[in-house]
């Protein structure tokens, strides 16, 4: 079992100790999909998973989802949390087990979600349908001086419900001077680096686990393309996600190192519980 950078009481303290009202930024990788964002006092949680849902539901299944890397923290303990998003609908996105404490710790947290998942939501989270705040492609909301707009996400094609609306979306956070995409699970597609490089991206948070029939699961851009898809958007920083958490459906980083290598796109490789941080611009 892989081992946290730091976890439970030592990631709490790191979050807290880094949260300054600097200009600058914090992201740490919780494991999957899931981020804290930090900026000026506002805490941000993008996807989070932060249980053994799908251990235990899959653990008497042909499809075994045999945990990697240990648990980062108890979501209850994260009582600080302005803003969460889910992607889509599949429990490493949208997890009962972990938004329920969430919630429930943060009596007035914004949950976003994609406006054709709301019935959904509301239904696995126990919620009023009202609660969640719906977007779409191409949509854009100020939440607490964040503007969050919506982009679709292809898993494995780009979905839409019966009146339009996408059910996978990525993020674009636009804060102070930056700008960080969150996609979700997606793969390329048409028109996606067009749509994502006027955002001029200052860091791109993009699964590498790519895709395999075997594994009878939607599949995620694999390592070379996260570092292509970075490279044509023009991120200033890409940071791979979406590994080390079950042993069936991950992969290594070392072709998504490769190929930024190759593409001269600036990277970074974070452990779970690992802090990143990005100083206030001096232009």
């Amino acid at each position: 079992m892989i081992r946290p950078a730091q976890s439970d009481a030592a990631l709490l303290a790191d979050i807290r100790a880094a949260d300054q009202r600097d200009g600058g930024f914090r992201l740490w990788w919780l494991g999957q999909s899931g981020f804290l964002l930090q900026w000026q006092s506002l805490h941000v949680l993008l996807d989070p998973y932060l249980s053994d849902s799908l251990t235990q539901k899959y653990r008497e299944t042909d499809k075994p989802h045999v945990r990697m890397t240990e648990l980062v923290i108890d979501p209850a303990e994260l009582t600080f949390v302005n803003v969460v998003t889910s992607s889509h609908n599949h429990t490493d996105h949208l997890d009962a087990e972990t938004l329920g404490p969430i919630l429930a710790r943060n009596p007035s947290l914004k949950l976003v979600i994609p406006e054709a998942n709301r019935t959904f939501v509301a239904d696995r989270l126990k919620i009023n349908p009202a609660m969640p705040i719906g977007l779409d492609d191409g949509v854009t909301l100020e939440l607490l001086g964040i503007r969050v707009t919506g982009v679709a996400s292809a898993h494995d094609t780009v979905e839409r419900d019966e009146h339009g609306h996408v059910k996978t979306l990525g993020y674009i956070l636009r804060f102070g001077p930056w700008s960080v995409y969150h996609s979700g699970d997606t793969l390329r597609y048409e028109g996606m680096p067009e749509k994502l490089r006027p955002f001029s991206v200052d860091v791109a948070l993009l699964p590498i686990n790519g895709r395999a029939p075997e594994r009878r699961v939607a599949g995620n851009l694999s390592g070379p393309e996260a570092a292509r898809l970075a490279h044509d958007i023009g991120a200033k920083l890409v940071i791979p996600c979406h590994f080390e958490m079950f042993e069936f459906n991950t992969a290594t980083p070392d072709a998504f190192v490769e190929a930024c290598r190759g593409l001269g796109q600036p990277f970074r490789i974070l452990r779970c519980g690992e802090r990143f941080e990005h100083a206030v611009r001096s232009d």
